[in-house]
């Protein structure tokens, strides 16, 4: 049996609602690359260093955005309107925030979803418990930790009842 293993991650979409990572194989060519589920993956290395490339990227073409619009006076203020307008469409991990804390989990949507606090803004998305796993595990282990009950007897689990 042949195994496949990751090259590299080279893009990202979204099909039904489920996350999918467009991957090179190692010693294929790219005619052999593939959309494959978050879920069937087992590089989570690969995918949160490619998360972390696309807030990079998104940043500094949001720098550049800026300072070229900056110089056209009026034109800045409407254009930069506009992108406002656009990045409140945006959730979760598509805004290129850094995660701060996970202030609480639902699975209303039949998936398991974390309201995430974001860093520098008093805003909060609801995101894939999925995605932050691979994202952010660090903030995702302290929510655990912090809701996390222990028990030290028995006796503890009798009182609960």
């Amino acid at each position: 049996m042949a195994e496949y293993s990751v090259e590299r991650i080279e893009d990202k979409r979204i099909e039904n609602g489920k996350t999918e990572y467009y991957l090179k194989w190692k010693g294929y060519p790219r005619s052999a690359n593939t959309w494959e589920s978050m879920e069937d993956l087992h590089c989570p290395d690969l995918i949160a260093s490619f998360e972390k490339s696309l807030i990079k990227n998104k940043k500094e073409s949001m720098q550049r955005l800026s300072s070229a619009l900056g110089s056209h006076g009026s034109a800045c203020s409407k254009r930069q309107k506009v992108q406002e307008e656009d990045d409140e469409n945006l959730t979760g991990f598509e805004r290129g925030l850094e995660p701060s804390k996970i202030l609480g989990a639902t699975n209303s949507s039949g998936q398991l979803m974390f309201l995430m606090k974001w860093v520098g803004t008093g805003h909060a998305d609801l995101v894939l418990a999925k995605q932050a796993n691979v994202i952010c595990p660090q903030v995702v282990i302290q929510f655990y930790e912090e809701h996390l009950l222990l028990y030290n007897s028995a006796e503890d689990l009798k009182d609960q009842n």
